[in-house]
C-alpha cells in the first residue's frame, strides 16, 4: 500500500520499468507510490543501470533487522542501583511500561520518561538524571517533561542556583483525572454547541446533546470518585492499622 515498506513484487516492477526505460515517476504511478520513494530506492542500490530487484529486497532485510535492534537498543533504561532487587526483571518491568503507554498512544519518550519515575524510589529526578538513564538528548528531555507537566502528570520544583527537579507524587493520578474531566468538560460544551446548532429535535442534534449529557455525568462522578479513592488512600497512610488493607470505598458509595 502507499507509503509502506516496497515489496518483492514492486521491486521486481521497478526493475522491469527501468529495463523498458520507464522514468522514475512513471514506475511510481504504476505502483501508486511517490516517484521519491522509487528514487531513494533505486539510488540506494546502485543506481539506474545496476539495480537488481532480488539484491535490492535482501538489502532492505537486512536494513529491517538493523532497525529493529536499534529499536530495542532504544528502550535501554539505566536501572538505578539500590535495595534487594532483580535489575533485569525491575528493567523488564519498566520495558512493559513504555508498551503499554506508548500502545495507549502516549509518544515514546514521554512514556520512557515516565518509566523512569515509575522505577525511582524517590520520584524525583532532574533532566540530566533522565538524559543519563535513557541515552537521550537534553532537548529531547524537555520536550517530553513539557508533555507530562501539560497532563499534570508530574510537576516541576525550582531551585534557586540548582537544577530544577521534577517529581511524580502522589497526588498526580488526582491530577491528571482533572486534567482529564476538563477535557471532558471541553468536549461536552462543544457538543451543546453542536446540538443547538443543528436543532435539538433533529437525530444529529438529539445525539449530541446525548453525548454531552453522557459526558457531565461521567465527568462529575470520576471527580467524586477520584476525591474518595485520594481521601480514603491517604487517611490508610495516616493510620497505620489500615495500611496493610488500604480499603477502598466502593465506586458507588456515598
Amino acid at each position: 500500500m502507499p507509503g509502506g515498506r516496497l515489496t518483492s513484487a514492486d521491486r521486481d516492477c521497478i526493475a522491469a520499468g527501468l529495463a523498458e526505460g520507464l522514468g522514475y515517476a512513471e514506475i511510481a504511478r504504476q505502483l501508486d507510490r511517490p516517484t521519491s520513494t522509487i528514487s531513494r530506492e533505486v539510488a540506494r542500490n546502485g543506481g539506474p543501470g545496476r539495480y537488481h530487484a532480488e539484491r535490492a529486497h535482501l538489502a532492505a532485510k537486512r536494513r529491517a533487522r538493523r532497525t529493529d535492534r536499534r529499536r530495542v537498543t532504544a528502550e535501554n533504561i539505566d536501572i538505578p542501583i539500590g535495595f534487594d532487587r532483580d535489575l533485569t526483571a525491575v528493567h523488564d518491568f519498566a520495558v512493559r511500561v513504555v508498551t503499554l503507554l506508548t500502545d495507549g498512544g502516549m509518544p515514546r519518550t514521554p512514556a520512557r520518561v515516565l518509566a523512569c519515575f515509575f522505577v525511582s524510589d524517590s520520584g524525583r529526578l532532574t533532566s540530566a538524571d533522565l538524559c543519563r538513564r535513557l541515552w537521550v538528548s537534553p532537548a529531547s528531555i524537555s520536550t517530553a517533561l513539557r508533555h507530562l507537566m501539560i497532563r499534570d502528570l508530574i510537576r516541576r520544583e525550582r531551585h534557586s542556583g540548582r537544577a530544577d527537579h521534577y517529581v511524580l507524587d502522589a497526588d498526580a493520578w488526582f491530577r491528571a483525572t482533572l486534567v482529564s474531566v476538563r477535557t471532558l468538560g471541553v468536549l461536552s460544551a462543544t457538543a451543546h454547541d453542536g446540538s443547538e446548532i443543528l436543532g435539538a429535535t433533529t437525530p444529529a442534534g438529539t445525539r449530541l446533546d446525548e453525548m454531552a449529557s453522557f459526558l457531565d455525568h461521567f465527568g462529575h462522578d470520576l471527580i467524586r470518585t477520584a476525591e474518595r479513592v485520594r481521601a480514603a488512600l491517604a487517611a490508610s497512610a495516616d493510620d497505620p492499622a489500615l495500611t496493610q488493607r488500604r480499603e477502598l470505598p466502593p465506586t458507588g458509595s456515598t
